[in-house]
């Protein structure tokens, strides 16, 4: 190792803690479920995590991934047009396609290489992509690679993207790229009106509705059937490690068409491995215990609606939403990873955010609600936020 480089190094992470911005990982003994064993802080209450429906520790979906592995194997131990694919595979990219309602799925092992398998592939020279500029940053990473024109709109607003959709030639091929769910917002893209103006510009409309996925619509099929949109959005992408079992995999969902040229030239689906079979099962057995359990994303949802109001009852501020994401502003890096360390304290794991995950200045905690969680979870977190949030004069004092 190069000393010299190794100690710039050191002095950076160094001035990281010293700035109070340095990210530490945080060790679990047990599944994830409403409260989990951590070696640094005991039992504590999970608020972190995108377990949206408590499918991570669910039996069944557990003995299906341990049947996966015993069936399969670990894997093939090459990438699928070389040494073929499970059946699984097959049997679980055409339950995607009839969850979503589109003609076909193909899975990554993860959203993120789904979408830079996915940009670059579709978006080659000669056409323009229009990004939201709070896309998730495997969005961000996959129209990078991408030799299209690239152009970014202002956050949700309709007038900028049209705008720049005007500027450029109405037979170009325009792809208008946006989260379903915005992570670190929590608010929902406005599909309605892109759905709209890609249909008067020659757009394909690409949405990575990762965290809509189980959580948005009314069966929990996302974003694009929240908004009654279902078969007029060209392309969805999405994962299958929130929602939908919480272990890893992505997919993306589209024509007939779109798919097979993913499987004759997406880099990231050429040179990776499959999606293990254990995953494949265990994410399957999850599509099918949300289709078959509808309870469980009445319950996730009460549970949103409960502790966002309690959160305001109590004197805070979230970002408003109807999401599953509840983020509160507190400006300052340092102070909101501050306030996640003493919430950890009372026993609350909710993480702290900044930049560069977020602007400068909006550093936030962000609350995510999960079905796992009962109502005594929800009350001795609020109590928590309410002691630390009057400490650190967050909220005012009732004394």
């Amino acid at each position: 190792m190069n000393t010299a480089y190794d100690r710039r190094l050191g002095g950076e992470l160094e001035a990281l803690r010293a700035a109070g911005t340095f990210k530490t990982l945080r060790h679990l003994t047990t599944p994830m479920a409403a409260a989990v064993h951590m070696e640094e802080a005991g039992d504590v209450i999970v608020l972190s995590s995108n377990n949206y429906l408590g499918l991570a520790d669910n039996p069944r979906v557990i003995e299906a991934g341990i049947r996966g592995l015993r069936t399969y194997g670990a894997g093939t131990a090459s990438v699928r047009f070389i040494c073929g694919t499970f059946d699984i595979h097959r049997a679980l990219e055409e339950k995607i396609a009839s969850f979503l309602g589109m003609p076909a799925a193909l899975t990554y092992v993860s959203c993120w290489t789904a979408n830079e398998g996915l940009i670059p592939t579709l978006a080659v020279a000669g056409t323009a992509i229009l990004s939201d500029e709070l896309n998730h940053a495997s969005i961000i990473d996959g129209c990078r690679l991408a030799q299209a024109q690239r152009l970014r709109y202002k956050h949700s607003d309709m007038a900028d993207l049209e705008a720049k959709l005007a500027s450029l030639a109405p037979d170009m091929t325009k792809f208008i790229i946006t989260d379903g769910v915005f992570s670190m917002e929590g608010d929902l893209a406005k599909l309605p009106e892109i759905v709209a103006l890609a249909e008067r510009h020659n757009g394909v409309v690409i949405v990575d509705d990762s965290h809509g996925t189980g959580v948005m619509g009314a069966t929990g099929r996302g974003t694009v059937e929240h908004y009654g949109l279902t078969g007029r959005v060209d392309v969805i992408t999405g994962t299958l490690g929130k929602a939908l079992g919480g272990a890893a995999g992505g997919f993306v969902a589209a024509s007939a068409n779109v798919i097979q040229t993913l499987v004759q030239k997406s880099r990231t689906q050429l040179f990776s491995n499959a999606l293990p079979p254990t995953v494949a099962c265990s994410a399957l057995a999850a599509i099918e215990e949300l289709e078959q359990h509808p309870e469980l994303l009445a319950k996730q949802r009460a549970n949103t609606a409960y502790f966002r109001r309690r959160l305001v009852e109590i004197g805070y501020k979230p970002l408003e939403g109807e999401s599953a994401i509840i983020p509160i502003i507190v400006g300052d890096t340092a102070f909101a990873i501050r306030m996640s360390e003493l919430l950890l304290a009372e026993g609350v794991f909710v993480t702290g955010f900044g930049y560069p995950v977020v602007p400068e200045g909006t550093a936030r905690i962000r609350v995510q609600m999960s079905a796992a969680l009962e109502r005594p979870h929800l009350d001795k977190a609020l109590a928590a936020f309410e002691k630390v949030g009057t400490a650190l004069g967050i909220i005012p004092s009732k004394v």
